[in-house]
């Protein structure tokens, strides 16, 4: 969790606390891509997600709670929630004012002014039918809380959670979780963490998760529907919970994902350092949310969520984030290339690992011949890895230039140096947040070469470096 003050606005005086100026948290984060993303004023500690979904009407029932510290003396402060309607909102108990600033801002304002470092509770009761969202940086998909033909899935990513819940969304201010999700009889809701309670009552049954390690709220899972849910542990004692929706579960490589998560999670471990989470799994589903991409995943906090059985790499890659993303997450989203740049690295080390081409070999494969782009984006070398702007987060140069850069690496400082590097930055920043210039400058230190010239052609311009 990390403690951000907001920008202040005009100082109101609280009637609490006579002479202490007290201001409001500010409605934004201020990231370069999305700096409406996240709120100021205020460090989450706790998020209790208690809801309740109708597949039939799509409507979504809930009650979020709260627990937060003040980093400023506080008049108001603002969560992110897109277009529900919000019903009562109370804090530390009493009831407090609110009103709706645009389509993703709840702002608040408490019967007094919160003191800084004071912890206090937010209760908000709201309901409506959530609203995906769309961009060019989500592959033109639809995002958020996403409805199914028999329940629904959620894709979090960038900033999709206020679809579902009111948070601060941003991955700065990771917190931990508790998930009570009420469905209709038969059906099933996984999410993030263990199951640590289940119960049936008027035709509906709960499912009660809880995640005890921060999570960004981008990574929260709420996966509805008809699944086979298997529980097993891992040779290194990882507890791991599989959910499979029923209508693949015939098919060949959703039979394989458990045995795949459950090797990548402990062989990843061996290579990068004790795996951060205390559970590893699966959802996967059956592709039901045209128009996602067919190998469309999201690598939700020690559970992935596939839309369709992946495939061997598929796992590699979301398995990998749970150290590259997850518990290590970026500071600001033009650094998604510490995300998506390590886990297609991963793909191509696990294949090196496994009988298939060193992972030089496919990275040299798309350097000499690199993935088509889409027809909205710019060409794969034009694309500036470590500043992408905002529509190209997730451009497949993010991916695999970003793989390229960490292979070209790990040849210009040798193997030792590379391992090295790698566990001491998921060592470091574990539970955390970093970026690019964290990156570079522990792998200068770990290496002990002077690498700015390296960073400056494959992070920091565009254009097709002429060696490895």
């Amino acid at each position: 969790m990390v403690l951000v003050a907001g920008m202040m606005a005009v100082g109101v005086v609280s009637p609490a606390a006579a002479g202490v100026q007290y201001e409001a948290g500010s409605a934004g984060l201020g990231d370069p891509y999305f700096p409406n993303s996240g709120n100021g004023g205020y460090d989450v500690q706790r998020y209790y997600l208690k809801t309740d979904y109708d597949p039939a009407t799509r409507v979504l029932t809930g009650t979020t709670t709260i627990t937060a510290t003040a980093t400023q003396n506080l008049s108001r402060f603002n969560l992110d929630l897109y277009k529900m309607n919000v019903r009562s909102v109370r804090v530390d108990g009493r009831d407090a004012s609110f009103e709706r600033t645009g389509e993703r801002e709840l702002e608040i304002t408490p019967s007094a002014g919160l003191p800084k470092t004071r912890v206090f509770t937010v209760v908000v009761r709201y309901d409506g039918v959530p609203q995906p969202l769309t961009g060019p940086f989500v592959f033109n998909d639809l995002y958020g809380f996403l409805p199914t033909k028999d329940g629904a899935t959620v894709m979090g990513e960038p900033d999709g959670a206020a679809t579902w819940f009111p948070s601060n969304d941003h991955p700065t201010d990771k917190a931990l979780f508790t998930i009570e999700t009420t469905v209709p009889s038969g059906l099933k809701a996984i999410s993030n963490g263990s199951l640590v309670g289940q119960w049936s009552a008027g035709g509906k049954d709960t499912f009660l998760w809880r995640e005890d390690r921060p999570m960004a709220t981008y990574l929260v899972s709420n996966s509805i529907g008809h699944f086979n849910v298997s529980t097993t542990t891992t040779s290194k004692g990882i507890s791991q919970l599989d959910a499979v929706d029923q209508d693949v579960a015939s098919d060949p490589d959703a039979l394989n994902t458990p045995r795949l998560t459950t090797r990548v999670t402990d062989e990843l471990g061996d290579r990068f350092g004790p795996y951060p989470f205390g559970t590893t799994g699966s959802i996967v589903h059956h592709n039901n949310v045209p128009p996602l991409n067919l190998e469309s995943a999201l690598e939700t906090q020690g559970r992935p969520t596939y839309q369709s059985p992946p495939v061997e790499r598929g796992v590699a890659h979301e398995i990998s984030h749970q150290w590259f993303g997850d518990s290590v997450s970026v500071r600001q989203w033009k650094d998604t290339w510490l995300n998506e740049g390590f886990a297609k690295w991963v793909e191509w080390y696990w294949a090196e690992q496994h009988g298939g081409p060193s992972a030089q070999d496919s990275s040299q494969q798309w350097y000499d011949n690199p993935p088509p782009t889409l027809p909205y984006q710019p060409a794969f070398w034009d694309v500036v890895v470590a500043d992408p702007t905002r529509d190209e987060i997730f451009h497949r140069a993010i991916y695999f230039r970003g793989g390229m850069a960490l292979q070209a690496l790990r040849h210009k400082i040798g193997d030792d140096s590379f391992f090295q590097l790698v566990r001491t930055w998921v060592a470091e920043h574990k539970y955390g947040n970093a970026s690019t210039e964290d990156f570079e400058t522990l792998a200068q230190q770990v290496s002990g070469q002077d690498l700015t010239r390296f960073f400056n052609v494959w992070l920091h311009t565009p254009g097709k470096p002429t060696s490895w």
